[in-house]
């Protein structure tokens, strides 16, 4: 672009202090203009710390942005998203997109209404090796089934241990959609959710269908206290089976590489892509399927 994409955060949290705020205003093609977060304080921080503007009115941050990148649970983000999307504003958006499939309806309609570019921030798949292993996955083709675990103690202790919706709303809400997300671009659209189970400890374990009658496994936690924590992604069927540990490469090199893409994409017009909005509201309907198949 001629001249950077001008970014308006919301949210300034941990998330928000080490990969949103530096990312954005570290790229070329993006500046980190204006700072919102529902505690002032906070805003002032991050945006004094990163060279931008802290605001305490949401609607006059939107007026002063090309685009909003959002990093605040998913019932705030949806309302305020669509708010952005109506403003022709473009959408960074953290997953899951909204904290129904109702709300992430209406915030796809927004933005296809809106015609603005969307991208959401599923991590591993801006990754080289994610894209290298998928690629690699298409041309060779023969793959029945896979199985993912994203383990950790993320609610036991570090910078995530406090976020009440994190505790609410657990491991499905939070790393389910990055293991949807893998199954689902590996052995094609996931269509069914077979089996769903959660136990007292936070510990979800799922049976996936996937669309040409694969099928995948996923088990979910953050609240084992495993250190370090692993997540692993296999793939088997008649040509063996191929891993990714999904942590060779670092989130914010990863956010850095979707910024590429939110950047191109505004410059040359472009409103769809593989994680856009419409991602997020698929991901919306597994999360919603999976906890009404539990029970939970």
């Amino acid at each position: 672009m001629d001249e950077q994409l001008r970014v308006g955060l919301v949210g300034a949290g941990p998330w928000a202090e080490m990969i949103h705020g530096p990312g954005i205003a570290n790229h070329p093609g993006t500046a980190l203009t204006g700072v919102w977060a529902r505690r002032p304080e906070a805003a002032a921080s991050l945006a004094g710390s990163l060279g931008a503007e802290p605001f305490e009115d949401y609607t006059a941050m939107l007026s002063t942005v090309d685009a909003v990148a959002f990093c605040v649970p998913p019932g705030v983000q949806g309302p305020m998203a669509i708010e952005a999307a109506r403003a022709g504003k473009h959408l960074v958006l953290e997953k899951p997109i909204a904290e129904s499939v109702e709300v992430a309806t209406e915030l796809v309609a927004a933005v296809e209404e809106a015609g603005v570019a969307s991208l959401v921030v599923l991590t591993r798949r801006y990754a080289p090796e994610t894209k290298q292993m998928l690629a690699q996955l298409h041309r060779t083709g023969g793959w029945t089934g896979a199985d993912s675990r994203w383990i950790s103690g993320a609610l036991l202790d570090g910078p995530f241990s406090n976020s009440p919706w994190r505790h609410d709303k657990g491991a499905l809400d939070d790393v389910g959609p990055h293991a949807f997300d893998l199954l689902d671009a590996a052995l094609g659209e996931i269509t069914d959710v077979l089996a769903a189970n959660v136990t007292d400890t936070g510990l979800w374990q799922l049976i996936l269908q996937h669309a040409g009658g694969a099928t995948s496994t996923v088990s979910l936690c953050l609240s084992l206290p495993v250190q370090p924590p692993f997540a692993d992604f296999t793939v088997f069927g008649t040509e063996g089976h191929r891993t990714l540990t999904n942590r060779d490469t670092p989130a914010l090199e990863c956010f850095t590489n979707l910024l590429d893409d939110f950047v191109a994409m505004v410059d040359s017009g472009t409103t769809t892509h593989e994680c856009d909005v419409r991602r997020g509201l698929h991901l919306q309907r597994i999360i919603d399927l999976a906890r009404r198949k539990a029970g939970a």
